[in-house]
């Protein structure tokens, strides 16, 4: 049917168009709104992959969503109608509605979606339903807008407003489109890891048989429907202890529970920030000298709520004792360190691990025998005087709730048979104060718990600044002494 003018009339104040629909103006509302829900799109379609490796039916449905809302906004944007605004506002609605039913307490099956796309930013699927929300509302605001001139008697796109009055629009819809863009990025960036690949398992191997020397990707436990990676260092040939399974040092990296990732490239492992924790040097120090070396991915916070990740760490240590004997490990010399929320998570494997857990794996223990903490938080109810990034990442992953605060903070679950601990912490750290630490290893001492604080000076909020004492080579060789002192 061709498009038409509106000739209406009104009646009594109320509209009454008599033509089906209408032409409307190609303004910067109507692109923001086009921007927003082609961003919104880019972030659901980026893992598709990922998706259709655990949940396929998901994967086609995002498949046929994507086309239409592409559709859709090329459309709007090639001949601006109002049925054509009408079908990209439902397009966007539809995703919405999905969403909705998918997260949180889902009420569709299988494994949640979105977890592909969260598995580097742990709210990216927030960002691709708040840039829906925007374009469900950009493209309303813009039909109505249409009607409202079509009603006094006008073509939509016809009579053009006073030069003042199209800049003012810009003006008005300009910080809008900002977000709209900055949001795309990072939410587009973490779906895809910085154009990487998801940062989701992919093609992994049995924990079995591994060659000696080389990195190996395992899924160590499913959770929720979500399988979840660790990467497996072992050792070089001949470097293992003859008739004894090598001990074990397992990494968990930081980010606050709310960004990065196991992996040594893309976005993820930037926000992780693996050389705070002197990973590569401690990898390469340990394997030489016989450990067998795990490094973990875990479901980020919000979405997967707070004690997800401590689940998921606790069921990594339980898979490595359950396949002690294909892995060619000591079930009862496994360690543990990280830094920032690695270490925080570290700690509270330390002092919590032993109390259950959920996932496979149920019949074996989840508690570990070393820990070192580097500048993990161990109060989470003592962030008053942080930084407005880190009490973000704080609230987006954990809540304001001071009895979950209380709940995920290690300094509570001290008890006389925590393992050893070593805890690292730069004097200079403005993002952890270093009193977290401190108090922490007062409370360990006084639980009779053998615990070495070591402030290092001239550093911050990572422990490879070159200058700082002891120097980054020092705190390596007291990592791996201590871990050969307690794992012995």
């Amino acid at each position: 049917m061709p498009e038409k003018s509106l000739s209406p009339h009104v009646a009594d104040g109320v509209l009454a168009p008599v033509a089906e629909h209408w032409r409307l103006r190609r303004g910067p509302l109507l692109i923001t709104s086009s921007l927003a829900v082609t961003g919104g799109t880019l972030i659901y379609i980026a893992p598709l992959a990922a998706v259709w490796r655990t949940a396929w039916p998901y994967a086609l449905l995002f498949a046929a969503l994507g086309i239409a809302q592409l559709g859709t906004v090329a459309g709007v944007l090639a001949r601006p109608a109002s049925r054509r605004v009408l079908l990209a506002a439902g397009a966007a609605l539809a995703v919405l509605v999905l969403w909705l039913l998918t997260r949180g307490t889902p009420a569709l099956p299988g494994p949640s979606p979105w977890a592909p796309a969260d598995s580097v930013i742990g709210f990216t699927d927030y960002i691709c339903a708040g840039l829906q929300v925007i374009g469900v509302a950009g493209f309303g605001i813009v039909w109505v807008l249409g009607a409202v001139a079509a009603s006094r008697g006008a073509d939509a796109r016809g009579a053009r407003r006073p030069r003042l009055r199209r800049v003012a629009g810009v003006v008005a819809v300009a910080p809008v489109t900002l977000v709209v863009l900055l949001a795309t990025f990072v939410g587009f960036s973490g779906a895809s890891d910085g154009l990487a690949g998801a940062g989701f398992p992919g093609d992994t191997v049995a924990p079995r048989h591994l060659p000696a020397g080389q990195r190996s990707t395992v899924a160590y436990c499913r959770m929720d429907g979500v399988p979840l990676a660790m990467d497996i260092y072992t050792p070089p040939a001949g470097r293992a202890t003859p008739g004894r399974g090598a001990p074990v040092a397992m990494y968990i990296h930081g980010g606050g529970l709310v960004i990065g990732d196991r992996k040594l490239s893309g976005l993820g492992a930037s926000l992780a920030d693996h050389e705070a924790a002197l990973f590569t040097p401690l990898r390469e120090r340990l394997n030489a000298r016989g450990y067998l070396v795990a490094s973990i991915d875990y479901r980020l916070t919000p979405a997967a709520p707070w004690p997800a990740p401590f689940e998921d760490a606790k069921c990594a240590v339980r898979f490595l004792r359950a396949h002690a004997i294909d892995l060619g490990i000591d079930p009862a010399r496994i360690g543990v360190w990280g830094a920032s929320g690695g270490g925080w998570l570290s700690s509270m494997l330390g002092v919590a691990g032993r109390q259950g857990g959920s996932g496979p794996y149920a019949e074996h223990s989840s508690a570990v025998q070393a820990v070192v903490d580097m500048f993990g938080a161990t109060d989470l109810n003592d962030f008053a005087d942080a930084p407005p990034f880190i009490r973000f990442l704080l609230w987006a992953g954990i809540g304001t709730s001071t009895a979950t605060r209380h709940s995920a903070s290690p300094i509570n679950y001290v008890t006389g048979d925590s393992p050893p601990f070593l805890i690292l912490h730069g004097d200079l750290d403005e993002d952890m104060a270093p009193r977290q630490s401190v108090r922490f290893a007062e409370r360990l001492r006084a639980a009779g718990v053998p615990t070495e604080f070591v402030e290092v000076a001239g550093t911050g909020h990572t422990l490879a600044t070159p200058r700082q004492q002891p120097s980054p080579q020092e705190v390596a060789d007291m990592v791996v002494d201590f871990f050969a002192a307690t794992l012995r």
